[in-house]
């Protein structure tokens, strides 16, 4: 991999903003993210989301459940302190589409009836923060200004 891509990955002079976004989006996706792989916060763990998965047809239940679980809680931890934000927050805007159209869209807008408007501001956030990168506060702006060209 060329150091000139690792540097356009981490580049980013989107300033200040998008620190706003990153550390509560983080904490949501990450808090999430635990639910699903180790039950904490209320959440089932791997095998009740594996089996919760399996039944509204994401199959095989268990591995949908790792894959959702570990990007949303390694992608929140990446939004947190800001490392590998662009490639974290593509594989999150992912596994929101994947939520809004598998679970949510059926249900119209509105959160009272499930609907998609939560995961839609996660995905608006997500997409938005894959364009701009992590902003000043960040390890991706330390690692990028490292080779004196940021």
């Amino acid at each position: 991999m060329s150091n000139g891509f690792v540097n356009r990955l981490l580049a980013t002079k989107a300033g200040w903003g998008p620190l706003a976004l990153r550390i509560p989006v983080g904490i949501i996706f990450a808090a999430h993210g635990a639910q699903k792989l180790f039950g904490w916060f209320g959440g089932y763990g791997l095998q009740g989301t594996g089996q919760w998965m399996e039944s509204i047809g994401l199959a095989p239940g268990q591995l949908m459940a790792l894959l959702a679980g570990g990007a949303e809680f390694f992608g929140g931890l990446a939004l947190i302190v800001g490392l590998l934000v662009r490639p974290a927050s593509a594989v999150l805007a992912f596994a929101m589409l994947v939520a809004i159209f598998s679970v949510h869209a059926a249900n119209g807008l509105f959160m009272k009836n499930n609907g998609y408007e939560f995961g839609l501001a996660l995905l608006a956030v997500s997409i938005s923060l894959a364009f701009s990168g992590a902003g000043r506060a960040s390890l991706d702006a330390v690692l990028a200004s490292s080779d004196g060209k940021h």
